[in-house]
């Protein structure tokens, strides 16, 4: 088994302090939910690095406020519409991709939102926080294997710990709506999917890692459904040894660690917090990475799931 990647930095670490000396002059970036919180302090750090950084939101006219601020300050910024939760968004925002992609930090998300479905029928945090951020992911595989040495960021949560992704029913179709379980179950597919896309496109040269950023004060990750629901003890971080509470600063550091410092140079496949490579899971301790997270049998039938599942609403789509 390959040694656990450690590094100087540290849940204190800001973004801007991983990304320190590092040039990224030439390299050209995507950040999904860039309009505020971690998002945008992720945008931030790689453009104050030199390179070109796409904000990819739902919200364009947020997304220029911030693209605009960042460009004063330095770097070659702008934002462009995408809905994760719309398949014609995603791939309208592929197609017009074009040229190499180095950096895709997929960082949008919604947590804990109500009972929302998408017009194909999916539970609305499985098809935002996996299911668009696959499309989008394997929509632009060309690009990042044209760029040579690229790199796929994905957000998950600690709170994958709480549960795995439920294979007979991950649309809640036929068991009781749960909120937190549904946020659970999207940010383990979200370590499942760097774990498999890791498998898949290492003869590509693309490394795929995921990160827990830390429990982030003052962003907007339920902006658009609504205050979460309550979260059950064992997502507090009181309750237990728990993982590190950030400002926005710390909190995009793992993000810019794995998209952009040499550090982490040929690393993929593997989950992150603190700017480290995270430890096991352990009862009782709110931390570290779940096994059922890096199963890679898990992670390939999700794979085959996600597709089925696009495959299945674009067939829908064509007969409608």
């Amino acid at each position: 088994m390959a040694a656990r990647v450690t590094t100087p930095f540290g849940a204190r670490t800001t973004a801007a302090e991983v990304v320190a000396g590092v040039d990224l002059t030439g390299r050209r970036a995507i950040v999904t939910g860039a309009s505020s919180g971690i998002g945008a302090e992720t945008a931030r750090a790689l453009a104050a690095a030199g390179a070109e950084v796409t904000l990819a939101v739902r919200d364009v006219a947020a997304g220029e406020n911030v693209a605009a601020g960042i460009t004063d300050a330095t770097g070659d910024v702008r934002a462009a519409p995408l809905d994760l939760a719309d398949r014609a968004s995603i791939a309208a925002f592929t197609a017009a991709w074009d040229g190499p992609l180095h950096i895709l930090v997929n960082n949008a998300g919604v947590m804990a939102a109500p009972e929302t479905r998408t017009p194909e029928g999916w539970e609305l945090q499985f098809a935002v926080n996996h299911l668009g951020h696959f499309a989008l992911t394997t929509g632009l595989h060309g690009a990042l294997a044209q760029a040579g040495g690229a790199r796929v960021v994905v957000v998950s949560s600690v709170g994958h710990v709480n549960g795995e992704v439920l294979f007979d029913d991950v649309n809640f179709e036929h068991r009781p709506y749960d909120p937190w379980a549904a946020y659970s179950q999207s940010k383990t597919a979200n370590i499942l999917f760097a774990v498999e896309a890791a498998r898949r496109w290492a003869a590509d040269g693309i490394a795929v890692n995921a990160l827990n950023p830390g429990r982030i004060a003052a962003t907007n990750l339920a902006r658009h459904i609504g205050e979460p629901a309550n979260a059950p003890a064992s997502f507090e971080p009181g309750q237990s040894t728990g993982v590190s509470v950030k400002n926005i600063a710390q909190g995009a550091a793992t993000s810019v660690l794995l998209a952009a410092s040499p550090l982490v140079e040929g690393v993929t496949g593997r989950y992150f917090e603190d700017c480290q490579e995270a430890e096991p899971h352990r009862p009782g301790v709110r931390r570290g990475v779940a096994d059922h997270a890096l199963d890679p049998s898990k992670a390939a039938r999700l794979w085959r799931l996600s597709l089925d599942l696009i495959a299945a609403a674009e067939r829908g789509s064509d007969q409608s």
